[in-house]
């Protein structure tokens, strides 16, 4: 796969969750996810713009708490325009951005951001459904093609 996603190409860290061991770099996590994420896992406000060709758009935080899950490390957030945070992770000193490719062309400030907190993310109630809906799917692909059948789809809305 041709990746394009910030950090790709020192992405290399391991599964620190044994539940997670076919998951071995992030790119893994980012080619299952390619297959999971949907409009109904998109932040609601960006819902309207999701498409096929920009899987990752409103996608971040979730999935950065996810990866975190999966790889350890921190979350941080790049300030945006409107007061929301980009969410990505950081493990040692390997930074990866999964759903940087929603921005396009724009180049992030990856530099000096602030820790980003799962409590204060998912006080918002449909954002934590959104993150335990696309950790479920995540699991249950996991299952799925641990017993030898095709990838499964997306459910229709969560």
């Amino acid at each position: 796969m041709n990746y394009k996603f910030y950090g790709w190409e020192y992405a290399n860290v391991p599964p620190i969750a044994e539940k997670y061991k076919d998951i071995k770099t992030p790119r893994d996590l980012y080619d299952i996810l390619s297959n999971l994420w949907c409009e109904y896992t998109c932040a609601p406000r960006m819902r309207a713009d999701w498409s096929g060709q920009n899987k990752t758009l409103g996608q971040c935080s979730i999935t950065a708490f996810l990866a975190q899950d999966i790889f350890g490390g921190k979350v941080l957030g790049i300030l945006r325009e409107g007061g929301n945070y980009h969410c990505y992770n950081v493990v040692g000193d390997c930074a990866f951005d999964l759903t940087s490719e929603q921005f396009g062309d724009e180049k992030l400030n990856y530099k000096d951001n602030p820790e980003q907190f799962r409590e204060v993310h998912f006080a918002k109630e449909e954002k934590r459904q959104r993150y335990e809906y696309l950790k479920a799917e995540l699991e249950n692909f996991l299952n799925i093609c641990a017993d030898g059948e095709e990838e499964p789809q997306p459910k229709a809305e969560i």
